[in-house]
């Protein structure tokens, strides 16, 4: 598959994963029914799914292993964290509290991920 298309994929799978899980949170602040539709259980991991795959394809097409290459493993790590508060956030939060704090966190860890992925630098000047 040719490089620019599978990344065009894997960035529009970002934006759109990123913004599913924005709108949910908003939703889950308001209370809102509309978390309870059945699109909104399964877009984002058809989404994800998609996103998942074409970061792999990509690492392979151009020959990173995560293991190598420390901004990668960076954006793995990142990226576990970024689905355990995502976790914590929409489905395991006891309370609101904890839910709309895990929430905010994963936006962060999102945001790491993403200037990772931008500088090829896993410190980004924090260490």
């Amino acid at each position: 598959m040719d490089y620019a298309l599978l990344k065009t994929i894997h960035v529009g799978s970002v934006i759109l994963s990123f913004s599913l899980f924005f709108m949910r949170g908003i939703w889950l602040m308001q209370d809102s029914d509309k978390l309870r539709q059945r699109w909104v259980k399964i877009l984002p991991h058809v989404n994800d799914t998609i996103l998942l795959v074409s970061a792999i394809v990509l690492a392979m097409t151009i020959q990173q292993n995560p293991m190598e290459h420390p901004w990668l493993t960076a954006k793995v790590i990142g990226l576990l964290l970024y689905i355990g508060l995502g976790m914590v956030a929409i489905r395991f939060g006891k309370t609101r509290k904890t839910k709309i704090t895990a929430w905010i966190a994963a936006q962060c860890m999102f945001a790491y991920i993403v200037l990772v992925a931008l500088t090829k630098s896993p410190s980004l000047g924090i260490l």
